[in-house]
């Protein structure tokens, strides 16, 4: 069988698997003494070994390495990239590698070696057992270059003399195979015994009669052959002597012995007595002792024979673990030529008298014994592979391995004394940088021996950690007006890494214009000059980044609050505050809030108001700012109040500031109106049968001495005017004729006119009587009066008409007549006058719109000036003594049925009857409700008009007004809609725009007071208009 056939059976063996993902196993056999870089074999090719990944389908680059031990020599080497493995420059002796073995064919001389397959992904460990095959590279050798033999001369022919053995350490066909004698000269031949163990013992044939007297000794040389090729020999001299004759050997009782004993036996210890005998006498019957020539000389070495008594004893130590088994011939010699022989076999008890043994051999390559890891590798980073092993048997060869202390590395078993050491966790350079420990083997003897490997295992920093700042969250504080470049903090930041993965630098974030940091030291300085009251607090991030790879950062957040000085005065919200008081408020009523502000804060924006120059009308809280009045206000008497008022806040030192304030007094209704015209309560109008309708018949003018609303005035025909033949102007007063007279309507007519102001919140109003006489001419002026006169007597809820009292003098056919063409004349006039009106109503809309859209957009100044010189001029002087009808309101249960009690005082002189003065009592909650104290603020409300809800002669329906009423700084004041008068009294502009309509009637019923007469009268008053209020 040639080399390739080994090769080709070594690959074809197969190998054990126990575990496909971890081990396996594969076994080759070679002949010793190979030259380098001779094959061996392929691991992958073997194996089956994919270099495919089944998971992705792409190729993987596996790298083939061999666990070696540090120091060795190996014997073979593995290519990392192909996984071949061929022969190296060290010889691979088998008889050294295997020294001290049995030399048999059976028995196997291997060495065992490891690879691992990695990346990790593909961690496969291929254990190797490689047998060397032995070569002829020894030659036999005798024990000795000179053999002597004793021969008794009485020798029989035929008779067999051993010879010592040759020895050949090669093994099988190699060993000793063949024995030649030399020079026999005929008188000797050789033969060869093979024993049961397979071993050839020569011995010399007698093959001729020996006579010691002729020779005594034969010189001759023995050759011994192996089987090899090329063959190999050697020779020695073998020198027979001829003895004297002994016919009898000795006899051991037993042929083969067997003992035991403990390899801890001490020196000295009895093995056996072996016992032999002899028939001779004499000196032929003295037995002699002594070890076959087959005892290997180590055995001799252990064991003493003595020669005389045939006791084997220990002569030094024994150890099982070198050599189990001995087996001893012992020669029991009485002289003769052939010696009887006995075979003791000593069998070496195991005691635990061997500590195990670690092997500890690196996968991750040491420097300077010291394995190097980088804290990002992962779980199950293999770093070595430990084979433990005991030369003690059973138990006490029975090994345990573990580490000796907690450490984030575990030990896996691979074979039954194989363990992979592997990382067990993540490891954190920044909690260990360096671990020491020992592995620990142990067996299970009693007592129990123990051995330890020392692993050192140093971490590599990698860049895993940001750096930290002390404070996520950093608050400052700094004075406003601050020089530039101020210090303020430093900024620090730790990172558990080392080296350049330590080197922080920092990095200010966004809206931190107003700082500067040091990229080094962290130190944080002011770069502008704060100002509080322009920002407060600044919010920004500073960044703290490694010089890592990649580098790693991390954020705080930076809070940096400005204190206040004292560099702001305090500052009101007006130069000049306006405020707008009703007249007749209460004394000490709140009139006004001095809104005042300070930028600063603190005690720095603690204000503290007071009045300048005046102390005595007003008085101001210096905290809240507001203002109560010191005075009961009356507009009539003073219109306004002006005065300063100071500012003081609580810096050191105090700034102040002052603003101006007036007071405004506004107008409340506390003046009815007063008549101008009539000029009495006697005075007449002629109104002719000739007067066209819409002609002015006469005239009703009255003022009132108040403003604004309160001093508008609407004129209302209330009682008398049962016909409709007159009008009355609701604004202007003027009676026109509603129709043209007839000849039935001659005669006296008694109107009761009420003038009422827009007043809020209650109206006050004033009764004038209105005479008319309807007739072409009035030439008794007395018969007129004394018609009057006899009017008072009748209520003023009736007309004079229904008297049974004649007032006028009728004369029938005059009037029957008059009827005649009173009616021919009525029907023209009718008809003129509706085509007139409706030309007049469609000009007077388009004229009214146009009017309220510019009044609207801009309020005529002029028109309010000529309206004060035409009040100015109308207006009665105050001395004028008149009489006046006052008719007081009770509030109704009912605002519809409940009649109004009235009392009317007329003087004893009829031609001075005077207008009187009409009192509506109590006006309507009011919905306007100010929210603050402050009355230069606007305000919105809905305040409809008093509607009173009587009943009329004949039936109305109601409408509600609606009203919208705007009271802004500049006093701007908004009437009812029922009527606005162009004679009206203004103080300040208006502003307002409505449109409503309303209908309504009222019945009253009360005493009536005529010197000391008392009578019940009923009177009524019916109106219906629709007024656009105007906007001035």
């Amino acid at each position: 069988m040639d080399l390739r056939d080994f090769y080709l059976l070594a690959a074809l063996i197969a190998c054990l698997r126990l575990d496909s993902a971890i081990a396996q196993e594969l076994i080759y056999t070679i002949r010793e003494e190979l030259p380098e870089n001779v094959p061996i074999g392929n691991i992958p090719k073997d194996l089956n070994i994919s270099h495919i990944n089944a998971a992705t389908g792409t190729s993987a680059s596996l790298v083939y390495r061999l666990v070696s031990k540090a120091g060795d020599a190996p014997l073979v080497k593995v290519s990392s990239s192909t996984g071949e493995i061929f022969t190296t420059s060290n010889r691979i002796d088998r008889e050294k590698l295997c020294a001290g073995a049995s030399y048999a064919e059976e028995n196997e001389c291997f060495f065992e070696l490891e690879v691992v397959i990695l990346p990790n992904d593909f961690f496969r460990l291929i254990k190797i057992k490689i047998i060397v095959k032995d070569t002829n590279d020894n030659a036999p050798m005798f024990p000795s270059p000179v053999i002597n033999i004793s021969i008794p001369e009485n020798t029989l022919i035929n008779s067999r003399f051993p010879i010592p053995s040759a020895t050949d350490p090669d093994t099988g066909f190699n060993g000793v195979q063949h024995y030649e004698l030399l020079n026999g000269q005929s008188v000797f031949g050789l033969d060869i015994v093979e024993t049961p163990e397979g071993e050839k013992w020569p011995q010399l044939i007698v093959q001729q009669n020996l006579d010691r007297e002729q020779k005594d000794t034969y010189v001759m040389k023995i050759k011994v052959e192996d089987g090899g090729t090329p063959q190999k020999s050697s020779t020695a001299i073998l020198q027979v002597t001829v003895s004297d004759v002994n016919d009898n050997r000795p006899v051991f009782k037993e042929g083969q012995v067997e003992v035991h004993i403990p390899e801890n036996a001490p020196v000295g210890t009895s093995v056996i007595q072996l016992h032999a005998t002899d028939a001779d006498i004499g000196s032929n019957a003295e037995i002699r002792y002594i070890f076959g020539a087959q005892v290997a000389p180590a055995t001799k070495r252990l064991f003493a024979l003595n020669n005389t008594t045939g006791l084997i004893t220990v002569q030094r130590s024994l150890d099982r673990e070198e050599t189990a088994i001995h087996k001893v011939t012992v020669l029991a010699s009485d002289g003769s030529s052939t010696p009887a022989r006995a075979m003791v076999t000593i069998n070496v008890t195991d005691v635990n008298d061997n500590p195990p043994n670690i092997d500890l051999r690196y996968i991750i390559s040491p420097i300077n014994g010291t394995v190097y890891l980088s804290e990002k590798d992962p779980v199950n980073t293999k770093i070595a592979l430990i084979t433990v092993s005991d030369k003690d048997t059973d138990v006490n060869g029975k090994v345990i391995c573990f580490i000796e202390r907690e450490v984030p590395f575990h030990l896996k078993a691979v074979y039954d004394n194989q363990y992979l050491l592997e990382t067990s966790s993540l490891l954190d350079y920044e909690g260990t940088k360096e671990f020491s420990f020992k592995i620990v083997a142990s067996d299970s003897g009693k007592p129990s021996l123990n051995q330890t490997a020392l692993v050192r295992v140093k971490l590599e920093d990698e860049n895993d950690n940001p750096p930290i700042f002390n404070q996520p969250v950093i608050e400052l504080s700094v004075s406003e007006n601050n020089r530039r470049g101020l210090y303020l903090t430093t900024i620090s930041a730790t990172d558990e890494d080392s080296g350049k993965n330590a080197d922080i630098v920092y990095q200010l974030g966004p809206n931190a214009s107003f700082f500067d940091l040091d990229r080094k030291t962290g130190v944080l300085t002011a770069s502008r000059v704060f100002d509080r009251e322009e920002q407060e607090r600044f919010i920004f991030t500073v960044t703290a980044r490694d010089n890592g790879t990649p580098p790693l950062q991390s954020q705080a957040a930076v809070i940096v609050t400005v204190l206040d000085e004292n560099d702001n005065s305090p500052k009101f919200t007006h130069n000049h505050f306006q405020f707008f008081v009703s007249e007749n408020l209460p004394k000490y009523s709140t009139v006004g809030v001095i809104t005042v502000t300070d930028a600063d804060a603190g005690e720095n924006k603690a204000v503290t108001l007071s009045i300048l120059n005046d102390s005595d009308n007003f008085v101001l809280d210096p905290y809240s700012g507001v203002i109560k009045s010191n005075v009961s206000f009356d507009r009539e008497q003073q219109s306004s109040y002006t005065f300063d008022v100071k500012a003081t806040d609580g810096g050191q030192p105090p700034r102040s500031s002052t603003a101006k304030v007036t007071i405004n007094v506004m107008d409340v209704n506390d003046n009815s109106p007063v008549v101008i015209s009539p000029p009495s309560n006697t005075s007449f109008k002629l109104v002719p049968l000739s007067a066209i309708p819409g002609s002015v018949v006469a005239e009703v003018f009255a003022v009132d001495i108040d403003t604004g609303m309160n001093a508008e005035l609407k004129y209302t025909i209330v009682s008398g005017n049962n016909k409709g033949l007159f009008r009355i102007d609701p604004v202007t007063g003027n009676i026109t004729l509603e129709e043209k007279p007839a000849p039935t309507d001659v005669g006296l007519h008694r109107l009761v006119v009420n003038i009422s102001d827009l007043g809020y919140p209650k109206s006050l109003h004033t009764l004038v009587l209105v005479f008319l006489y309807v007739n072409d001419t009035a030439g008794n002026a007395s018969y007129i009066y004394d018609l009057i006169r006899r009017t008072m007597e009748t209520p003023l809820d009736r007309n004079i008409g229904d008297s049974s009292q004649p007032y006028q003098n009728e004369d029938y056919l005059t009037i029957m007549i008059a009827i005649v063409a009173g009616a021919m004349v009525v029907i023209v006039v009718i008809f003129v006058t509706v085509l007139v009106r409706c030309r007049h109503a469609s000009r007077f809309k388009a004229a009214q719109r146009s009017k309220q859209g510019a009044e609207w957009m801009s309020p005529n100044q002029e028109n309010k000036q000529n309206k004060k010189k035409k009040r100015k001029k109308r207006k009665s002087p105050k001395s004028s003594l008149l009489n006046f009808v006052t008719i007081e309101e009770s509030k109704p249960d009912d605002a519809v049925h409940e009649p109004i009690n009235g009392t009317i005082s007329l003087p004893a002189e009829l031609e001075e009857q005077s207008i009187g003065r009409f009192d509506w009592g109590p006006a309507p909650p009011t919905t306007f409700k100010p929210n603050s104290p402050d009355l230069a603020k606007h305000y919105k409300s809905a305040s409809p008009q008093p509607a009173f809800h009587l009943k009329p002669d004949t039936p109305v329906s109601v409408k509600k007004h609606h009203v919208i009423q705007e009271l802004p700084l500049d006093n701007t004041f908004v009437g009812g809609c029922d009527t606005l008068s162009k004679r009206s009294s203004t103080s300040s502009d208006h502003f307002s725009a409505s449109e409503c309509s309303s209908q309504g009637g009222f019945k009253t019923k009360g005493p009536l007071h005529t010197r000391q007469v008392n009578e019940h009268f009923y009177w009524s008053m019916s109106t219906a208009y629709k007024c656009p209020v105007n906007q001035y």
